[in-house]
């Protein structure tokens, strides 16, 4: 059975495409099978791999989970290298986008905006030059797109469920210059409690499970963040 794997950042740098095609001798293979496969044919990435998760059909998968020939199949890695062609995209009801283009929050804002609604805010996040010591120049977004879509009406659905809120969230990929905003969150709810709630929850959701990865471009070096011990304690648990 053949498998088409879609691959980012470390992983694609580390075996050489962004999507490989793994030829799998058994008819059937589960997905923490086929990482250990993957290890066994590319060592040099095994320790990427190892510490992956595997998304089927764009949503995270336990590792006992069948793949089939015809799943669409992608290794997401915490954190990764590489400089992969963009991908943009937006759902249908345009309420999540994914895009290289500058975000404008008025226009974000405009699509939850409700006559019911008393209260809504924007959170915004942009890039800072300075992070402790170290000075940041601009940053490198990487999404595996369809799936951060995915994950984002995921999020809109469930600010909706229990607060009643509308949602709508942009975030840019490729290169994102100092003070400028990577990511827009704007929600709108009957009251101003609920608002606040509702806005701190998409941010922190966003973060701990939708596959965008960022590489810091500073003076001289470059580098990809989220491998710290708060990113890995909010990597996605599945249950089994």
């Amino acid at each position: 059975m053949q498998i088409s794997i879609r691959l980012f950042a470390g992983l694609a740098e580390a075996i050489g495409s962004q999507v490989l095609d793994f030829q799998v001798a058994e008819p059937q293979v589960t997905a923490g099978k086929l990482k250990e496969l993957l290890s066994a044919s590319y060592p040099e990435a095994a320790g990427q791999i190892s510490v992956s998760m595997v998304a089927i059909d764009r949503e995270y998968a336990p590792e006992d989970t069948v793949i089939s020939g015809s799943s669409e199949v992608a290794l997401i890695p915490p954190v990764s290298g590489g400089e992969p062609t963009p991908e943009e995209g937006s759902t249908q009801n345009g309420l999540y986008t994914v895009t290289e283009q500058p975000l404008r929050t008025e226009d974000i804002l405009d699509k939850v905006l409700d006559k019911d609604h008393g209260a809504s805010l924007v959170f915004v996040g942009t890039t800072r030059e300075m992070t402790g010591d170290e000075r940041t120049e601009a940053l490198h977004y990487e999404a595996y797109v369809p799936m951060a879509l995915s994950k984002f009406e995921e999020i809109g659905r469930e600010v909706m469920e229990r607060w009643q809120a509308r949602c709508a969230i942009s975030h840019r990929i490729g290169h994102v210059g100092l003070k400028e905003a990577s990511v827009v969150i704007a929600v709108s709810t009957p009251h101003r409690d609920a608002c606040y709630e509702a806005s701190r929850f998409a941010i922190e959701e966003l973060k701990r499970m939708v596959p965008i990865w960022k590489k810091d471009l500073g003076a001289s070096s470059e580098e990809w963040k989220g491998a710290d011990k708060a990113y890995r304690d909010n990597w996605p648990i599945i249950s089994q």
